[in-house]
């Protein structure tokens, strides 16, 4: 198991700190613990904390007309809640629940700032960090806008694939149980349509599906019919 110091080293913004730093900065963060199902937190709170997940699954959300819309999944090493602590007065944008039993790492929004404040490293690591995400989600945009159901389902599975994938004999498995209907809720689509995608994509030996975990067997063929 990796050290705290070595943890927060994989963290897109702490991967140029030496260890004697992040032992520092480890004292800033603060331990939670969450049961599989239970909020973390809701759309219109006060953003008072950045998270990062030490372990576990987060999912961040939305209702859209009472339908429920998945922003994004967290796992291992990534982080949340960026957004309400960089700006003064500003609420949660989203929610975000714990898919699973989680541990999160908590720093409050006074020693965030104040640490970005006397590391310009951190400033510029972060903000090519927010960058990174903002192409990401314009990019989702334009998916939703451009792409059918079924070619919205397969570059899910990618993304999800090169963001979250651990390298087997026999492919790329996404690291996170998923149901049909989550799916459905990221990319914008009915339940019944995911199963029909990933059933054919089963039967062209494309993808395999155990206790929930999508493996990508080959993740080429699966580019080739985006």
């Amino acid at each position: 198991m990796l050290s705290t110091s070595h943890f927060l080293k994989e963290v897109p913004f702490f991967c140029d700190f030496s260890f004697d730093e992040l032992a520092q900065v480890r004292k800033l963060f603060i331990e939670r613990r969450y049961k599989k199902g239970a909020p973390i937190f809701f759309e219109g709170d006060t953003g008072e904390e950045l998270f990062i997940v030490k372990s576990g699954l987060v999912k961040i959300f939305r209702f859209d007309r009472s339908r429920e819309v998945i922003l994004a999944l967290f796992r291992d090493g990534d982080y949340f809640g960026e957004m309400a602590v960089l700006q003064t007065n500003q609420v949660r944008s989203a929610s975000a629940q714990a898919l699973e039993s989680t541990v999160l790492y908590a720093m409050k929004r006074k020693d965030f700032q104040t640490l970005l404040a006397n590391t310009p490293k951190l400033t510029l690591n972060l903000v090519d960090s927010l960058m990174d995400r903002l192409r990401r989600a314009n990019e989702q945009i334009e998916d939703l806008t451009f792409l059918d159901a079924r070619s919205r389902i397969i570059k899910t599975l990618l993304m999800l694939g090169n963001g979250h994938g651990v390298s087997q004999e026999n492919g790329l498995l996404i690291n996170m149980k998923l149901t049909h209907q989550q799916i459905a809720d990221m990319v914008g689509t009915v339940r019944e349509t995911v199963t029909k995608v990933l059933l054919e994509l089963q039967d062209k030996f494309l993808i395999s599906i155990d206790k929930k975990f999508i493996l990508l067997k080959d993740k080429g063929a699966l580019e080739a019919l985006l």
